[in-house]
């Protein structure tokens, strides 16, 4: 595996036991991550140096490897202080956590082989001012034909149609591409969850099947939403009622919830962050500030 000469300095990785510096992280030329996509991984986000929504995120790696018949690489307590630690020594305060699991390495052969999980993890900081611009002024989609593999709520490595949608998007001056399945219906975004306000002011989101990803932010705004009362559908909608919608917003883990207020160049309602959305972000806010300030677990 080629190495990142260019990695921070300081930055370190964890490989299969070793906190290493990330430009000297590596894994075997014939890992099945490498070779065939083998693998699954979870993305975390870290807010106010606290890892948000750890047990969901890792409920559902247990999920996806549970699905492909992989083994966990390690028990979850131990993972949950690996997690922790490595966000310390990277110093992040307001950035994500990367964890991926590969079948691990073996002769290069179709057939599932009994291997040793690797476990692979890297951490950053991201543009914090940047997120808070996009969630304050919103930002645009296109619509894509989905074009993934029928199992897109195992969260595998498995990317390339997701990263040729969102190339695709930013070519045309775009944040993401809201991808569209054979049925002409809306599934999700490149590497978002996507919603829309109708008419009726009702918030509406795919229901979860095998043709999304069961996001944890997701989850987290559908209960907080809830809570709150906010009136909620989960059922698919076409392009076209997305474009006539009063509101629409993606949802990620390192984003919380970002307004769309433009899809194929096409203004949404009146073409900026509507009260629904931002009621949103304030109800994940408030989620996000209450975890933060809850003591860690021992």
């Amino acid at each position: 595996m080629k190495h990142n000469a260019r990695a921070p300095a300081g930055r370190i990785a964890y490989v299969d036991g070793r906190y290493v510096p990330h430009g000297q992280a590596g894994v075997h030329i014939e890992d099945r991550g490498l070779q065939f996509s083998d693998a699954v991984y979870e993305v975390f986000a870290v807010v106010s140096g606290t890892l948000y929504d750890m047990e969901e995120h890792l409920d559902r790696l247990e999920r996806s490897t549970r699905e492909l018949g992989m083994a966990m690489p390690m028990a979850r307590e131990p993972l949950k202080f690996v997690l922790r630690e490595l966000a310390r020594r990277n110093r992040v305060t307001e950035g994500l956590l990367y964890l991926q699991v590969t079948r691990g390495a073996a002769r290069r052969d179709h057939p599932v082989p009994q291997t040793q999980p690797t476990l692979i993890l890297t951490a950053r900081n991201i543009d914090h001012a940047g997120l808070m611009q996009r969630r304050k002024d919103g930002v645009a989609v296109i619509t894509h034909p989905d074009e993934r593999w029928a199992r897109r709520d195992i969260k595998s490595t498995s990317l390339l149609p997701n990263i040729l949608a969102k190339t695709a998007a930013r070519k045309e001056g775009a944040y993401e591409a809201w991808l569209v399945d054979n049925d002409g219906k809306v599934t999700e975004g490149s590497s978002t969850n996507a919603w829309i306000v109708n008419r009726d002011g009702k918030i509406i989101t795919r229901d979860l099947s095998n043709a999304i990803l069961p996001g944890v932010t997701r989850r987290v705004i559908l209960e907080a939403a809830a809570e709150a009362q906010l009136p909620i559908i989960e059922r698919a909608f076409t392009p076209e009622e997305a474009t006539g919608a009063r509101e629409a917003f993606i949802t990620a883990a390192t984003a919380g919830a970002i307004p769309v207020v433009a899809i194929d160049g096409k203004p949404v309602g009146e073409g900026k962050p509507g009260p629904l959305t931002r009621r949103v972000q304030e109800l994940y806010a408030l989620c996000a500030a209450q975890k933060a300030a809850a003591p860690a677990e021992s």
